[in-house]
C-alpha cells in the first residue's frame, strides 16, 4: 500500500500522527494509497516555511523564476504516463480526459511566459515635478485548496501565477484524489525548486483547509469547490481581512433556438454533460430549447446520450464516462432523479446505478422540466441533464438568469443578432455559443453571484496573484 508524504520547506516529511486517510479507486471501491491525516501544526509549518522563502523568492529575478517553472512543465510531460495512470485510479476520469488534464497542466505553466510581461504604470501627476509609479508587487504567502474532479490542473493554475509573480504557495489536495499533488512535488523537488516556495500538505478541509484561510500569515487564499466550503474559507479570512479568490459552483443553462445547428447543439450539449461524469463545474447543467424544433431535438438527444459508453476506466481505454467520485455522488443523483420524477419531470433514459460494484451512474434526461423545480435550480454535479421548453426567448433568457450561480452559459443559433442579444443578456462569466463548455487557458474564468469572487487564467487571472504598490516623488527641480 503505497503511503504519500507531505512536502514542506523543501523535502518529503515523514508522518507523525499516525492517522491516515483511505484513499479509493471510484471504479473499484479498492483502497489504493493511504495519504496522511495532517494537523494543524501540519499546515504551520508549511506556511512558516513559504513566509522565510518569500522574500528571497521575490527578490530572485523573474526570468529565473520562469525557468523553475518551464522545468516543472518539462518534468510532467516526462511522467505523462504515469500521471495519466493515476488521476485514472484516484478520480475515475477516462483515459483520454486524464491525458488531456496532464498535458494541459504542462501548458498552462505558459504562466512562465508572462515573467517579463506583466508590468506597473506611470500615471500623470497634476503636480509639475512629481512622477507617480505603479508597482505590481507580489503578495507574499498564497494557499490553494484544492477540489478532486480537476486535481492536477488545478495545482498548476494556482501555483503558476502564484509562483511566477514572486509568491509562495501551500497547496491542499482534496483527500479523495491526492497522489496526483504528490507526484507534483517530487517533480518539484527534482527540478530544485528553493526550499519553502511550493508546499503540500495533505488533511482535512475542516483542519488543514481552515488554517490556510485563517492564518495571519496568508496573504491570499484560493479556493475551487463547492459554495460551502467558499463560505467557510470566506469566514476563516475575515478576521485577518486576508484576500480571497473562490471558484465555486454553477448550472449552466444552455439555450437552444429554432434555427440551430442541432446536431451540432446535441453534440456539444451531451459532451458538456458526461465530461468527467458531470463533475465539472462549467457542465451543462440544463436546457431551454425552442418548442418549435424540440421534438427533433429531444429525439437526437436521447440517442446520444443512449449511446454514451460507461465503464471502467482502469480496464477500457474508449470510454466516454467513468464512474462518479465517491459513494455519496451516487447516492446523491439517484435522488435527484427520483425527487424530479416526484415533481414532475419525465424521465426519458437512464436515472440509475450500473451495476453492483464501483460508482456509476447512467447518462440521464429528463423531460418537462419547469423552472420551479430542483432539478433545475440546485447543482446537479453528475450526468443528469433536465429539459424545459420555451415558446418566447425573452422567457428562456429570464429563466438562464433565474439562478443564484453565474459561472458559464452556453447558446445555439445560426443568428448573430440573436446571439448578440442573448450575449448581452445573460449574466454569467462565461457564455459559450455554438461549442461545447470549457474554457481556454488564456481567457479568464470567473464566476458572478454565488459562483465566486475572482478568476483565474490569462492576464487577469496572473494579477490576482498581485497588489499594487503607488509611490509619489516629489524633485526639486
Amino acid at each position: 500500500m503505497k503511503e504519500l508524504k507531505m512536502f514542506i520547506d523543501g523535502r518529503f516529511i515523514e508522518h507523525e500522527s499516525g492517522k491516515w486517510i483511505k484513499v479509493l479507486n471510484p471504479s473499484t471501491e479498492e483502497v489504493i494509497s493511504l495519504m496522511p491525516d495532517g494537523t494543524v501544526e501540519d499546515a504551520k509549518r508549511a506556511i512558516d516555511a513559504a513566509e522565510k522563502a518569500q522574500g528571497q523568492w521575490e527578490r530572485t529575478p523573474s526570468i529565473e523564476r520562469a525557468a523553475y517553472l518551464t522545468k516543472i512543465a518539462a518534468g510532467i510531460r516526462k511522467r505523462e504516463k504515469e500521471l495519466t495512470d493515476i488521476i485514472v485510479r484516484e478520480g475515475g476520469k477516462t483515459q483520454g480526459l486524464a491525458n488531456v488534464e496532464v498535458l494541459f497542466t504542462a501548458d498552462y505553466i505558459y504562466m512562465a511566459g508572462w515573467a517579463r510581461r506583466y508590468e506597473g504604470e506611470i500615471i500623470p501627476s497634476d503636480r509639475p515635478r512629481e512622477s507617480i509609479f505603479l508597482f505590481k508587487k507580489a503578495i507574499g504567502v498564497t494557499t490553494g485548496i484544492l477540489p478532486w474532479n480537476f486535481p492536477f490542473f488545478l495545482v498548476a493554475r494556482k501555483a503558476a501565477p502564484a509562483l511566477i509573480t514572486g509568491n509562495t504557495i501551500v497547496v491542499k489536495p482534496s483527500q479523495l484524489t491526492p497522489e496526483n499533488a504528490y507526484v507534483f512535488a517530487q517533480i518539484v523537488e527534482e527540478v530544485g525548486l528553493p526550499a519553502g516556495v511550493f508546499n503540500l500538505v495533505n488533511g482535512r478541509g475542516s483542519v488543514i483547509g481552515h488554517e490556510l484561510a485563517a492564518n495571519p500569515k496568508v496573504g491570499m487564499v484560493s479556493l475551487t469547490g463547492s459554495v460551502s466550503a467558499g463560505q467557510q474559507t470566506m469566514a476563516a479570512a475575515a478576521p485577518n481581512i486576508t484576500k480571497v479568490s473562490l471558484e465555486l459552483g454553477g448550472k449552466a443553462p444552455a439555450i437552444v433556438m429554432e434555427d440551430a445547428d442541432i446536431d451540432l447543439a446535441v453534440k456539444s450539449i451531451i459532451a458538456s454533460r458526461v465530461i468527467n461524469t458531470g463533475q465539472v463545474c462549467n457542465c451543462a447543467e440544463r436546457v431551454y430549447v425552442d418548442k418549435k424544433i424540440k421534438d427533433i431535438f429531444m429525439e437526437k438527444l436521447v440517442a446520444g446520450m443512449k449511446q454514451v459508453k460507461v465503464g471502467n476506466p482502469n480496464e477500457i481505454a474508449d470510454l466516454d464516462m467513468g464512474p462518479l467520485i465517491e459513494a455519496n455522488a451516487l447516492a446523491a443523483m439517484e435522488q435527484k432523479v427520483e425527487k424530479a420524477v416526484r415533481q414532475g419531470a419525465k424521465l426519458l433514459c437512464g436515472g440509475h446505478r450500473i451495476g453492483t460494484k464501483g460508482y456509476f451512474f447512467e447518462p440521464t434526461v429528463l423531460d418537462c422540466a419547469t423552472q420551479e423545480m430542483d432539478i433545475i435550480r440546485e447543482e446537479t454535479f453528475g450526468p443528469i441533464l433536465p429539459i424545459v421548453e420555451y415558446t418566447d426567448i425573452d422567457d428562456a433568457i429570464a429563466w438562464a438568469n433565474d439562478c443564484e450561480y453565474g459561472l458559464t452559459s452556453s447558446v445555439y443559433t445560426q443568428n448573430l443578432d440573436y446571439a448578440f442579444k442573448i450575449m448581452r443578456s445573460l449574466k454569467f462569466g462565461e457564455t459559450y455559443i455554438n461549442r461545447e463548455n470549457f474554457e481556454a487557458m488564456q481567457g479568464f474564468h470567473a464566476g458572478w453571484r454565488k459562483s465566486g469572487i475572482g478568476g483565474a487564467d490569462g492576464k487577469h487571472g496572473l494579477e490576482e496573484y498581485l497588489q499594487t504598490h503607488v509611490v509619489y516623488i516629489e524633485t526639486k527641480e
